[in-house]
């Protein structure tokens, strides 16, 4: 397979090759109260959005490890922690944290550069995950280099004050039944988007990307040749020009017009600005930090097209470390299912753990700020629709690509300086500069 030829990722790999060397660490599944040499560690753990690692949870591990300090860096978003963690790859690793989350869609990349990232094969934690999630937290030669934090089975969540005032069916099994119930379509869901904002001053939706993102989600190949890795002539790929023009297509009426995790779209949580989010289980919590006071959210068991998971990350160790071996393990208390289970409740993160989706304690949560909303039950309910689903491939080139197109859907969505005619020509121009 080849990777991109951006430069940041050339030197990446060159650093990594010659400099990065990897080193097998032994782990345990529980909080060990020995230190490095016996002596005090501090360890950094560097996150993004909310993982559910608040204060509490992490002074659980340091209470059983009291030799152990955790100082927890959370950046604001994905993409500034994506930036520091390629930044410092290429620099050789230093100032990386000891341990570092890494989302699903940077993991196709980050997995050609092995030596930069420690091999966290471990007796203690065979058969944890799913056995989809846990392939993808390993390199090409079978390296085990992420442990898999949660999954992103999606739902949709909605204002129900907003549904119901429109004069459409509002509580949760209704809505769920207008979308089309079992049997949802994106045409259904556009289509009932039409009928609320023809009755309503808010939009339906808040991201021309994110609809786009959750539609390419549903596709097996979107961008590369699963047998040689390579990316499809996107001036070829009508799928993705259609899904492409459709998007915006429908966006024109329907979109709030906002990029995710900017501050427009944190503001419009406050002042009605739109009524339903394609929403992955991690972003209940995103959802409730930011539309504090607001009663009228809930969420429905449904979602167009039938299955489909956004995001899902995992924790790394870097191998430039200081304590590598302290770092495995906290990574694999933070990994484990009892854990997860408290992360979920914290903010959403649905388990990647099969232990854990079992387990009563998820299956009863619920979340006061979505009405009570039986939120293990939904995600349960939508990860075991990604069971019908087939499984998406994700080449080295996935991000690349997929952030090219996104550039294009933002200038037409949210800046409004080109029409999608426009727009997909420029981002068939930044393709072709890829070198692909």
């Amino acid at each position: 397979m080849r990777l991109n030829t951006r430069k940041n990722w050339a030197a990446v790999a060159s650093l990594a090759t010659i400099a990065l060397l990897a080193s097998g660490c032994s782990s345990t599944d529980t909080p060990a109260a020995s230190g490095e040499a016996g002596g005090k560690v501090s360890l950094t753990l560097a996150t993004f959005n909310n993982f559910g690692y608040t204060d509490e949870f992490l002074k659980e591990y340091t209470d059983a490890n009291p030799n152990v300090t955790i100082t927890h860096q959370q950046a604001a978003t994905a993409p500034d922690a994506r930036t520091n963690l390629t930044t410092r790859l290429a620099a050789g690793g230093e100032g990386l944290a000891d341990v570092e989350a890494i989302e699903i869609d940077w993991m196709p990349e980050l997995s050609q550069l092995p030596g930069a990232f420690v091999d966290l094969e471990s007796p203690d934690v065979e058969g944890r995950w799913l056995s989809w999630k846990e392939d993808q937290g390993r390199t090409p030669d079978g390296t085990l280099i992420g442990y898999g934090t949660d999954i992103g089975p999606q739902a949709v969540c909605y204002r129900e004050d907003l549904v119901k005032a429109a004069g459409l069916p509002s509580d949760p099994a209704a809505f769920a039944e207008y979308l089309g119930g079992k049997d949802a379509t994106w045409d259904d869901y556009f289509k009932a988007g039409h009928d609320f904002v023809a009755k309503s001053d808010s939009a339906w939706f808040d991201s021309a990307n994110a609809v786009y993102h959750s539609m390419v989600g549903q596709v097996e190949n979107a961008y590369e040749d699963p047998k040689t890795g390579e990316p499809v002539k996107l001036a070829d790929n009508k799928v993705i020009q259609d899904m492409f023009t459709n998007v915006l297509t429908e966006s024109k009426d329907l979109s709030a017009g906002l990029t995710q995790w900017e501050g427009d779209w944190d503001s419009a949580f406050q002042n009605n600005g739109f009524a339903t989010m394609l929403c992955p289980a991690w972003m209940t919590g995103s959802i409730e930090e930011r539309a504090g006071g607001v009663t009228g959210w809930n969420i429905a068991d449904v979602y167009p097209g039938g299955g489909s998971n956004w995001g899902g990350s995992f924790l790394t160790v870097p191998a430039t470390g200081k304590h590598t071996e302290e770092a495995q393990k906290l990574a694999a208390w933070l990994s484990a299912p009892e854990q997860q289970i408290k992360a979920f409740e914290n903010a959403g993160t649905f388990p990647s753990q099969t232990k854990a989706q079992t387990e009563k304690a998820l299956l009863d949560s619920k979340n006061d700020f979505f009405n009570n909303a039986p939120t293990g039950q939904i995600f349960s309910s939508r990860a075991i629709a990604l069971n019908d689903t087939k499984p998406i491939f994700r080449g080295v080139n996935y991000f690349t690509i997929h952030t090219a197109i996104q550039n294009g859907i933002t200038r037409v969505d949210v800046n409004k300086s080109q029409d999608a005619e426009t727009s997909w020509k420029g981002v068939l121009t930044e393709f072709s500069e890829l070198g692909f």
